[in-house]
C-alpha cells in the first residue's frame, strides 16, 4: 500500500515541501531513500522503539520510503514523525484515514515516543499555509512558535500516540492559538539596561542617540574601564520598537537557526548580538556545508557589537564589508545558493593601542607611535569608511561617579529617536529599500543634506586644517542630517555640521602620531 504524508526541508529562511511516500510490499527489508543524511537515516531505530512503546511496529515486510523531491538533501530528524505516520498507515495499523494530506506533521522522536523540538517551525507554518494547508502537526514545544501564522491549525503534541490517535479515532488535540497583537505588546519595552544607569558619558549618550536616530555604524575607542561596552549594551533600548513585519523577520530567522526558547513565540525586542572575538568568518556572516545564519542575520532588525574589535581575525573583519553595505548575506554552493538578510546596525569597541592608555588623561601610554599604528592599522580603511561615527571615550571621574543628579532615562531618550526616524520615513516613503539616513547612497546624499554657504565653508576647513579624509565627507553630511532631524529642522545649519564633525576622530591625521 503506497500512502504519502508531507513535511518540509529548510533552504535558508525558506521551507521547502516534502513529501514522504511510504510503499510497503512483499518481502523483506527497510529502504530509505531520496538524498537524506545521517541523523534522517538513523530515524528506524527511534521510529521502531517509539512505536513499540505504544504496542505498534514496524512491519517485517519491504518497507519503501522516498523523500521527495529526490534531488533536495533532507537534514535532522524532524521526519522522524512523518515518516512514522506514514509506515502505520501504509501497513493499516491506522486505518480509514482520509485526511493526513490536509496537514504538515514534523517532530524528532525520542524512544519512549515523546516529541523533542525542531528547528524551522515559523517557516512551516508559513509555507503550510500558502500551501492551504488546514493544519501543522509538530511537538508542543514549538506550537507557540507556529501559532503566529492566522488560519492554520497548530496542533501541539507531546507524544507520538496523541498523532496515532488523532488520524485513527478522531481525537481531538487542542489547537494552539495566540493574540499575535496582544502577544508582540506584551515585551516591546522589555529591556534589561537602560542608560538612567550611566553616569557621566553624555557626549557617548549623544552620539549613540544620533546613531540610533540615523542607523548610523559607531565605533567607541577609548582606554580599559571607561564603559564602552556598559554603554553599547543600552544602546537596543533607544532604537525605535520593531513593527509587526521585522518581529516576523526576526523570529523567522532564529527559528531556523534554532535559536528560539521553548514555548517562545514572536520575538518582539530587537536582538544585541555580542560575539567573542574568537568566532570564525563562516560563524558570523553565515554558511556551512549547509547554510546556516550568522552572527550577522541573527543580528537583523538589532545590533551586532563587536568588543576589542583590533583582536577579531582580519579575514573575519573583512567578510563583513558587504553585508554592511548591501544588508544581506548570499551564501553560494554547487548546486544552489541561499540569501539570509543583515540589516543591523554595528556597534565595534577598541582600546586606543595594545596597553589600552593611549590619550588617557592620566595614565601614561607605555606604546611607541610605530605600535599605536600598528594596532590601529588592523582595522581596514574600506571597513571604517562603513562606519559614520568615530566617537573617543574617556574615564568619568569620581565627581560624576558620586553625583545623586538624575539621569535621563532610555525612554525619554528614544521618544526623539522615534520622532526624527517618522521624519526620515516620510523623507524616504518612495524609496523601496531607503529607512533611514544611513542608508542613503551618493545622490540622496546630495539631494537630502545640502549646506549653506557657510557650512560649505566649514567643510573645506575640516578637510584642509584637521586633516579629515575625502571618504568622511559623506558620512559626515549623513549624520548632520540626521542631527538636524533630532533638532526637527529641515535644514542642515552649521552647528549641525560642526557636532558632526567632532564625531569623526579616526580620520583625523593627527590620530596615533
Amino acid at each position: 500500500m503506497l500512502v504519502r504524508t508531507y513535511s518540509c526541508a529548510l533552504m535558508g529562511v525558506v521551507a521547502i515541501p516534502i513529501t514522504i511516500e511510504v510503499n510497503i510490499d512483499i518481502g523483506i527489508n527497510f529502504f530509505l531513500v531520496g538524498l537524506p543524511d545521517s541523523a534522517v537515516k538513523e530515524s528506524q531505530q527511534r521510529i521502531d522503539s517509539a512505536l513499540k512503546n505504544y504496542g505498534y511496529k514496524i512491519p517485517g515486510k519491504k518497507v519503501v520510503i522516498n523523500m521527495a523531491p529526490a534531488d533536495i538533501r533532507k537534514e535532522g530528524s524532524a521526519y522522524d514523525l512523518t515518516i512514522a505516520i506514514g509506515i502505520l498507515i501504509a501497513s493499516e495499523q491506522i486505518k480509514d484515514v482520509k485526511n493526513v494530506e490536509d496537514y504538515y506533521i514534523l517532530g524528532e522522536l525520542s524512544l519512549d515516543g515523546t516529541l523533542q523540538p525542531v528547528r524551522g517551525a515559523l517557516p512551516i507554518a508559513i509555507e503550510a499555509k500558502k500551501r492551504g494547508k488546514k493544519g501543522i502537526i509538530l511537538p508542543i514545544q514549538n506550537a507557540r512558535e507556529a501559532a503566529i501564522v492566522n488560519d492554520l491549525d497548530v496542533l501541539g503534541v507531546q507524544t507520538i500516540k496523541e498523532v496515532i490517535d488523532f488520524f485513527d479515532q478522531d481525537f481531538a488535540i487542542t489547537k494552539t492559538e495566540i493574540n499575535i497583537r496582544e502577544e508582540f505588546k506584551k515585551r516591546l519595552n522589555e529591556y534589561e539596561f537602560d542608560f538612567s544607569d550611566v553616569k557621566g558619558q553624555e557626549n557617548i549618550k549623544r552620539a549613540l542617540e544620533i546613531a540610533a536616530a540615523g542607523g548610523h555604524n559607531v565605533i567607541l575607542i577609548g582606554p580599559p574601564g571607561s564603559g564602552k561596552t556598559m554603554l553599547a549594551k543600552r544602546l537596543p533600548s533607544i532604537l525605535p520598537p520593531l513593527t509587526l513585519q521585522e518581529a516576523l523577520e526576526t523570529t523567522k530567522i532564529h527559528s531556523v537557526a534554532g535559536k528560539m526558547s521553548r514555548y517562545a513565540s514572536l520575538i518582539s525586542v530587537r536582538p544585541f548580538r555580542a560575539p567573542h572575538h574568537t568566532i570564525s568568518d563562516v560563524a558570523l556572516v553565515g554558511g556551512g556545508t549547509h547554510p546556516q545564519p550568522g552572527e550577522i542575520s541573527l543580528a537583523h532588525n538589532g545590533v551586532l557589537f563587536l568588543d576589542e574589535l583590533p583582536e577579531f581575525k582580519r579575514s573575519v573583519l573583512e567578510v563583513m564589508r558587504q553585508p554592511l553595505e548591501d544588508r544581506f548575506v548570499t551564501i553560494s554552493r554547487s548546486k544552489y545558493s541561499v540569501e539570509f538578510p543583515s540589516s543591523f546596525m554595528f556597534i565595534a569597541a577598541m582600546n586606543p593601542c595594545p596597553c589600552g592608555n593611549y590619550n588617557h588623561p592620566k595614565i601614561q601610554c607605555t606604546c611607541g607611535q610605530t605600535v599605536v599604528q600598528r594596532y590601529l592599522s588592523k582595522i581596514s580603511g574600506p571597513l571604517m569608511d562603513r562606519i559614520d561615527i568615530h566617537v573617543e571615550v574617556v574615564p568619568v571621574s569620581h565627581e560624576e561617579l558620586a553625583s545623586t543628579v538624575p539621569v535621563e532615562k532610555s525612554e525619554v531618550i528614544r521618544q526623539r529617536v522615534i520622532a526624527a526616524r517618522e521624519i526620515q520615513k516620510k523623507r524616504f516613503e518612495k524609496q523601496k529599500s531607503i529607512f533611514c539616513n544611513a542608508q542613503m547612497n551618493s545622490k540622496m546624499v546630495h539631494k537630502h543634506c545640502a549646506i549653506c554657504e557657510s557650512g560649505k565653508a566649514m567643510m573645506k576647513v575640516a578637510m584642509e586644517k584637521l586633516g579629515l579624509s575625502a571618504r568622511a565627507f559623506d558620512r559626515i553630511l549623513k549624520v548632520a542630517r540626521t542631527i538636524a532631524d533630532l533638532d526637527n529642522s529641515t535644514a542642515i545649519e552649521v552647528e549641525h555640521l560642526a557636532e558632526a564633525i567632532n564625531f569623526r576622530s579616526l580620520d583625523r591625521d593627527n590620530w596615533g602620531k
